[in-house]
């Protein structure tokens, strides 16, 4: 999922990205065939006379100041190419993109997600960067073959990927010490991490804490104990829910919760996981890298540290970012091409993460990312890409995201079964998916 209460800028809260992927999906029909999109795969590195203006859309103000940095580098090769950098809050972003994707409008160069990218692209509405990668000037070799999968569609490559986030555990030591609980070892599994969680819940029930959250959120938790467990949440165009591997990923959730290693399934409700982390009352969460930010200046930021996810059958993680992306309509394409290559290359990468805002895409320019908490082992989420797996995404994410925040809170809560909730949604999510 890809967005935040106290970071309005996380790019994977699935619940933000489906409203404005499933407005879109009715205007689709209206918009460009992919094969539309042929004649923007071509592609020539312009001269360095090149005039032009084009823009560049995103969604995250903080970033901005970096950004513009990366554009006054990329001036001093093109002098003469304007960039315009054009701000949406992410609650609005998918609405506006929406429109302007319906009239041939969009952003010359703009930021895109997983879960919107299939639709986009299938519609024709992004140059694919054949061109560049063929030219030499693209090299999808040095970014996570996980995020180069998924910004791919039929074997074509659309996106260059800006950015990267994995998923860790969170820990709050200063709650461990007082609860008189010993940090867990990082190759931890699940029984552990239970137990753990269980244990601090009961030591610091006076203090209305608890030791770990339930899994409300896909992107940073079940989704990851469903791959954990040898499950999918979705292949091969159908649903993966019906598996008894991914309904163990979910039991995992149901039974934490029952066993008061969470608040309840309505207090979540009430107060999300990274509200109880911030406030001081949840000792352990499931959390991507972009949590970081939210803990900056914070009361917190000395006592916290990070654990991989504790391993279930198997290890892994979600792993997703933003890409940027070439309108198909640009009236300007070569330079908006120029702008999505130099924003790919190492020096821009590079230039990004020193800013601190994000984990940057290109192999080996990470370093200031892991420095910019020394308390705290930013390492684990670079290594989690050794494991990690594509976010699961669809042409209509959307519709089966509704039906995951619709049915599965009756599973967590344990009003149902674990495993007849869990039929159910393939059932209705097998439905949407044949409708794409």
């Amino acid at each position: 999922m890809s967005n935040l209460t106290l970071r309005p800028t996380r790019r994977t809260t699935l619940a933000g990205a489906a409203a404005g992927l499933g407005a879109l999906f009715t205007a689709a029909a209206c918009g460009d065939s992919a094969d539309d999109a042929a004649g923007s795969a071509e592609y020539s590195a312009p001269d360095a006379d090149l005039q032009a203006r084009i823009t560049y859309g995103l969604w995250d103000q903080t970033q901005v100041q970096a950004l513009q940095q990366n554009i006054a580098a990329f001036n001093e090769q093109f002098p003469n190419i304007e960039v315009s950098v054009n701000v949406t809050p992410f609650s609005e972003y998918w609405t506006k993109l929406q429109t302007q994707a319906t009239s041939d409008t969009l952003p010359d160069v703009f930021w895109m997600n997983g879960p919107n990218f299939q639709l986009y692209a299938s519609n024709g509405k992004i140059a694919p960067i054949t061109g560049a990668v063929d030219a030499g000037d693209i090299d999808p070799a040095n970014y996570p073959e996980a995020l180069t999968e998924l910004y791919s569609l039929d074997d074509v490559r659309y996106g260059v990927p800006k950015d990267f986030d994995t998923i860790g555990v969170w820990l709050n030591t200063a709650l461990f010490q007082r609860a008189g609980v010993e940090v867990p070892s990082p190759d931890w599994t699940w029984d552990e991490f239970t137990d753990t969680a269980v244990r601090l819940s009961q030591a610091l029930a006076a203090e209305g804490a608890f030791g770990a959250a339930g899994g409300m959120d896909g992107q940073t938790t079940y989704y990851n104990t469903i791959l954990e467990a040898g499950g999918q949440v979705i292949a091969d165009g159908k649903s993966g829910y019906a598996s008894t591997q991914s309904q163990e990923g979910l039991q995992f959730w149901a039974d934490l919760i029952a066993a008061g290693g969470s608040p309840t399934v309505q207090q979540l409700t009430d107060t999300t996981a990274d509200q109880w982390f911030t406030s001081g009352k949840l000792a352990m969460y499931w959390g991507g890298s972009w949590f970081r930010a939210a803990l900056t200046d914070t009361d917190l930021v000395d006592t916290v540290t990070v654990l991989p996810l504790p391993r279930g059958a198997a290890q892994a993680t979600v792993v997703h970012g933003v890409s940027n992306v070439v309108a198909a309509s640009s009236k300007n394409l070569q330079a908006a091409q120029a702008l999505q290559v130099f924003l790919a290359g190492e020096a821009a990468q590079k230039q990004l993460g020193d800013a601190g805002a994000v984990i940057p895409a290109f192999t080996g320019t990470q370093e200031a990312f892991t420095a910019s908490m020394p308390n705290a082992d930013l390492q684990v989420f670079l290594d989690a890409l050794d494991y990690a797996q594509p976010l699961p995404v669809s042409a209509n994410t959307a519709a089966w995201n509704a039906l995951e925040t619709e049915l599965l809170p009756e599973a967590f809560s344990g009003a149902r079964p674990v495993a007849e909730v869990a039929t159910e949604l393939a059932q209705q999510m097998d439905e949407v998916l044949a409708d794409e």
